[in-house]
């Protein structure tokens, strides 16, 4: 069963960026297209950017031209650089395949307040 370990969250204040990481526990080459997610307390997992293997990527309206979402393969790493946060992107990010796998990690909390 493929594991994913999401990393780098914390508290930022609005403006600031974060930078999330995303550790597979097999190859990210052969699960194929990469996303990130996010879910907020009570409310639905909603998506957040993908990324193909070839590297081209799509994000979702409310964070496009903010936030990047890269990998890795040789390490099997997907990652997303969070810049310009506000305190609606305060959220539990996860990674998972595109579409996803019915099991998630852990995921890591991301808090924009002042």
């Amino acid at each position: 069963q493929v594991q994913f370990v999401e990393s780098g969250g914390g508290l930022v204040q609005p403006g600031g960026s974060l930078r999330l990481s995303c550790a597979a526990s097999v190859s990210i080459r052969s699960i194929g297209t990469m996303a990130w997610y996010r879910q907020a307390p009570g409310k639905e997992r909603d998506f957040v950017a993908l990324i193909s293997i070839g590297g081209s990527t799509n994000t979702a309206k409310s964070v496009k031209g903010r936030f990047t979402i890269s990998r890795d393969n040789t390490k099997n790493m997907v990652y997303l650089q969070m810049n310009s946060l506000t305190p609606d992107d305060t959220n539990v990010y996860y990674c998972n395949k595109y579409p996803a796998y019915s099991s998630w990690g852990r995921g890591t909390q991301v808090t924009v307040s002042s």
